[in-house]
């Protein structure tokens, strides 16, 4: 078998597995979709935000909405990893002739796909209910909005693949994750804007690569100028930049087999 039809084997099988994991595959989508329904329309309603440049906080939630769909997805992905590790299975893939890199390629592949699909259902599901700008036009406004999606889910699962290669147990995991990605999704203008923040948290929210995929959603559907916003070319450059860095050291750092798989 070749190195690309081991890499689509897996591909194919995770992306099955997921598939058929109606629960993991339905909470990556409602959940950030709940939030967007109850917390957009209880401030919308109940506070009446001034302070956004483009108004109707349920519209400026939609992107964070869907940033939070992709850091669900790709740490739900990631479990995939840990049962074929206590399995066994690891052990007889990095055991094929094939480099482990193939391996995880083939893996991490399948997370990527299904957080696309999973981030983009978010933004499609919400677009026709609240009001969005869509200064490009609708189409080029997707677009845009696609390519930040997958620029995303390329990072976090290189993210999660650095972290599940070294990381023995599953929990461990989930809260080194969560530790890590849900402090930088909270103060990546997700949920309010970063300009309002204190000067050092303003300086993190810079920092966080988070804050550069939310802007270019935020710019593709919600904003009528890009007059409050980091802008698309430094959004894109930073997000092609880190993706490329970081997907190359989630496959950089193979597992090392152990006792109990992988």
């Amino acid at each position: 078998m070749s190195a690309a039809a081991a890499c689509s084997a897996l591909f194919a099988r995770d992306l099955r597995s997921v598939v058929r994991s109606r629960s993991q595959l339905y909470s990556s989508i409602f959940t950030p979709l709940l939030i967007l329904v109850f917390l957009g329309n209880g401030v919308s309603e109940g506070l009446d935000p001034a302070n956004l440049s483009d108004g109707n906080f349920t519209a400026y939630l939609v992107a964070g909405a869907v940033v939070m769909t992709a850091v669900f997805s790709s740490t739900f992905s990631s479990a995939a990893y840990y049962r074929d590790r206590d399995t066994g299975l690891m052990r007889m893939l990095l055991s094929s002739p094939h480099s482990a890199r193939i391996i995880l390629l083939g893996k991490s592949l399948a997370g990527v796909a299904i957080g696309m699909v999973q981030a983009f259902v978010v933004l499609c599901v919400a677009a026709p209910f609240v009001d969005f700008e869509w200064q490009y036009g609708l189409i080029p406004g997707l677009l845009i909005a696609l390519a930040a999606v997958a620029l995303l889910n390329v990072m976090l699962a290189g993210i999660a693949q650095t972290l599940a290669s070294r990381i023995q147990t599953m929990q461990g995991f989930h809260l080194l994750m969560n530790l890590a990605l849900f402090p930088l999704l909270f103060f990546s203008g997700a949920f309010f804007p970063i300009d309002g923040l204190p000067t050092w948290l303003e300086v993190l929210a810079y920092v966080n690569p988070l804050t550069y995929a939310v802007d270019a959603l935020q710019l593709a559907a919600y904003a009528s100028s890009d007059a409050t916003y980091i802008g698309l070319a430094v959004d894109f450059a930073v997000l092609i930049a880190l993706s490329a860095a970081v997907y190359a050291l989630g496959l950089a750092r193979t597992p090392k087999l152990t006792w109990s798989g992988a």
